[in-house]
């Protein structure tokens, strides 16, 4: 695959044969606010309105035109496996208007807000790539997270294919970011402090949880999941409430960093005992908006996320005081 590389396909119009589509009108999803939100740092908008990127090990790229979601996947074929692949990444069959305009209905501020991004959803990722991946938002950036994960799957994950020169690599395996000098080579990356705690935590799954046990947390009740991952390393309340979210099935999971504990003081007048992100006030901010937006308010919080990274400049994705010794 590596001779010259393949050609990206950026249309559907281009080679239509190696595209399928689902039905998927922009309300209920819209990639150019989904994927470049903080859910996910892998998908990158490779031409206007196609987003190409790495998901289940495959490279895709993705296009939506007259309620489709198009796609095309490189290496591999298309087909009902990679139809249900998709619509399990993006939970397609979560109905998103109903959801908005229940959110709504209870609450005003979120109707204002939302009323010009519709179709913002939360994916379901892989549970290990997903906590890895946050384990690397601490007091960081969108922008630099994404160049991140581009560095770490370069130097430890399983050569794909190159779009061009672009060269696609899986995420790493476990036993790879577990290894003996994995840490050092992280630090050479430009990890920093997070260079122990993405080792540490691979090794502390392939020791004792298990990537067994990982995904077992997607039948334990939130509480549970989220105390379990808050014992690896470099987890705090916000990095699990996010793998929670978006890993776990935890809908009512409300990840707090700086930006949404900002919302909840000055746009819904939250009194917090705290002038910084506790744990309780972390408890409180999430209480609240589960009683508010209720059993899906994970989902109704990253369309504010959403609504607010888009209308002003980029926010940390974290800069709560995650475990960093």
């Amino acid at each position: 695959m590596r001779g010259g590389g393949i050609k990206l396909r950026d249309t559907p119009s281009e080679s239509p044969a190696l595209w399928r589509a689902l039905p998927c009108p922009a309300a209920e999803l819209r990639l150019d606010l989904v994927l470049p939100s903080g859910q996910t740092f892998r998908w990158r908008e490779s031409s206007p309105g196609s987003w190409t990127g790495v998901l289940g090990g495959t490279v895709w790229t993705l296009r939506q035109e007259r309620d489709r979601l198009w796609y095309t996947v490189y290496g591999g074929e298309a087909g009902a496996d990679t139809d249900r692949l998709l619509r399990e990444f993006f939970q397609l069959d979560v109905g998103l208007r109903e959801l908005y305009r229940a959110w709504g209905a209870a609450d005003p501020l979120f109707r204002e807000a939302a009323k010009d991004f519709p179709g913002v959803r939360v994916l379901r990722q892989d549970p290990v790539e997903c906590l890895l991946s946050f384990i690397c938002t601490s007091n960081n950036h969108i922008s630099r997270i994404t160049a991140m994960i581009e560095r770490l799957c370069g130097a430890f994950g399983r050569p794909l294919c190159h779009l061009g020169a672009q060269p696609f690599h899986a995420f790493p395996s476990l036993k790879a970011l577990a290894g003996a000098d994995a840490e050092a080579r992280l630090r050479a990356l430009g990890f920093g402090y997070r260079a122990k705690f993405v080792s540490g935590t691979a090794r502390a799954i392939t020791e004792g949880l298990s990537v067994e046990g990982l995904h077992q947390l997607r039948t334990v009740p939130y509480a549970e999941a989220r105390r379990v991952l808050c014992t690896l390393p470099g987890v705090g309340t916000k990095v699990a409430d996010c793998v929670c979210l978006m890993a776990l099935d935890k809908a009512e999971a409300v990840p707090v960093d700086t930006h949404v504990w900002r919302i909840a003081r000055q746009r819904y007048g939250m009194e917090l005992g705290s002038r910084s992100i506790t744990p309780r006030a972390q408890q409180e901010i999430g209480d609240f908006f589960r009683g508010l937006w209720g059993p899906r308010a994970g989902w109704a919080q990253a369309v504010l996320f959403c609504a607010d990274l888009h209308k002003g400049r980029e926010p940390a994705v974290s800069q709560d005081g995650d475990k960093e010794s």
